[in-house]
């Protein structure tokens, strides 16, 4: 039986406060020395990161699918009825919005329908944030917030870029009972981190949803910062930002953007597993699932509204696309039926072309110093980070620490990085200097 089945089989018969506590005690010890780089000292700590992380699992069988769904492209069933959450009255958008400056609070809510192993208070926000153009639009998110007595200067803050959901408004993380990624959110909290966590614009909110514009959701993390300051003053200033598979994009293009805004209080940003240029995804499309095709089609139309579908897609892929806002599934007609989706060409549309240049990675200097944590493939079906891409962002000056990791799922490479995370994130809050292992 190999390690990840005994995991899953003490995860399914041991929960509970005694097991939190055990697990808080192993996290703890495994921070406070060094990582071990080889050897059996390292397949103990993966093993012992994995296994804690786990536990903090504590909560319905079927949230599992929530994780798993958010690591894949290729999944098509919706979120169970016992792990979505409704949509309330704070996910309206005021028609017409107030005008509000980027980050300034609409209203908020307090929740205590999620379900994760720690002891917590959450709130749901409505706040101000800036689509594509630069426009006003409504975002929605969630607080949450370590119990007990904060230390001095607050309760140090990391800003969670959420993986692929899909285009709807139920795929909002916020809607499900354990946020998406509910063991790891529940063991910052246990460590003493408050996580203010973005759903993305059109996401929970009734607008429509740039989906894969890194741009966009960035704007959404950032804005997302003074918000929950408006709510919860317990906060301290400082913050790092850090993002899983597709939120890794988002968490490098926070540090991107803060390259123009330049907040003192912003430390650096972490992606974990397969950061991606949309230009490498979408060069071969007839590998690429139907789906896929999609999302970026609805993407590419939410930023540049004058762009004609017919010009990208082909008639017989335009009753799937119709589809795509409607669930958090959608119709797959597998990876042979991607190629007959597209026109010919269709890579050659100025609005496409505009479209993936922006979302095109290590174009402008990070602003603050980056952790790029990747596996050998990701469930996506995204490469890692090109060679190129890391090569850019270190030639503009960039720092960055590149971590490797042997794992080909994108959920393992979470949780074999726990202590690296970890031990990342107490420097920059600490003030120590940042590595950097650019080639």
């Amino acid at each position: 039986m190999g390690a990840t089945r005994i995991i899953a089989v003490i995860f399914r018969v041991w929960s509970g406060t005694l097991a939190r506590h055990w697990v808080r005690d192993i996290i703890g010890r495994m921070l406070s020395s060094p990582p071990a780089r080889g050897g059996r000292g390292r397949e103990f700590t993966t093993i012992f990161a994995t296994f804690a992380v786990y536990l903090f699992f504590v909560m319905p069988l079927e949230a599992v699918w929530v994780v798993a769904q958010s690591q894949t492209l290729e999944s098509t069933h919706p979120p169970s009825a016992r792990s979505q959450l409704r949509l309330t009255k704070l996910y309206d958008t005021p028609k017409p919005l107030p005008a509000g400056k980027a980050g300034e609070l609409i209203r908020s809510e307090a929740a205590d329908e999620y379900y994760l192993s720690a002891d917590f208070s959450a709130f749901r926000i409505l706040y101000h944030s800036r689509s594509a153009k630069g426009q006003d639009v409504a975002a929605s998110g969630v607080v949450l917030v370590p119990a007990g007595t904060p230390p001095a200067g607050g309760w140090p803050v990391i800003a969670w870029a959420h993986g692929f959901t899909g285009a709807a408004r139920q795929c909002a993380p916020s809607l499900l009972r354990n946020l998406q990624y509910g063991p790891f959110l529940s063991m910052y909290l246990n460590l003493g981190y408050a996580v203010v966590a973005a759903d993305y614009t059109g996401l929970g909110t009734d607008s429509r949803s740039a989906v894969l514009d890194v741009q966009s959701d960035a704007s959404d993390v950032i804005y997302a910062i003074s918000a929950a300051h408006a709510i919860v003053p317990q906060l301290a200033a400082k913050w790092v930002a850090m993002g899983p598979s597709f939120g890794g994009n988002v968490a490098i293009g926070v540090a991107e953007m803060e390259g123009e805004i330049h907040d003192p209080n912003y430390l650096g940003s972490i992606a974990i597993s397969a950061v991606a240029d949309w230009n490498d995804v979408y060069e071969n499309p007839k590998g690429k699932s139907s789906r896929m095709i999609e999302f970026l089609a609805y993407s590419v139309k939410t930023v540049y509204p004058d762009f004609n579908l017919r010009d990208m897609l082909a008639e017989k892929a335009l009753p799937a696309y119709q589809q795509i806002d409607e669930s958090c599934g959608s119709v797959d007609y597998g990876a042979t039926f991607a190629g007959e989706m597209l026109k010919e060409n269709w890579k050659k549309n100025e609005f496409v072309q505009k479209f993936l240049s922006r979302n095109m990675l290590g174009q402008k200097p990070a602003f603050g110093p980056l952790l790029v944590i990747s596996g050998d493939s990701n469930p996506e079906g995204l490469p890692a980070m090109t060679g190129r891409t890391i090569a850019q962002m270190c030639k503009q000056g960039d720092r960055v620490q590149i971590d490797n990791l042997s794992e080909p799922q994108s959920g393992m490479v979470m949780g074999d990085s726990v202590r690296d995370q970890m031990a990342w994130i107490e420097s920059r809050f600490a003030g120590r200097p940042a590595a950097s292992n650019c080639p």
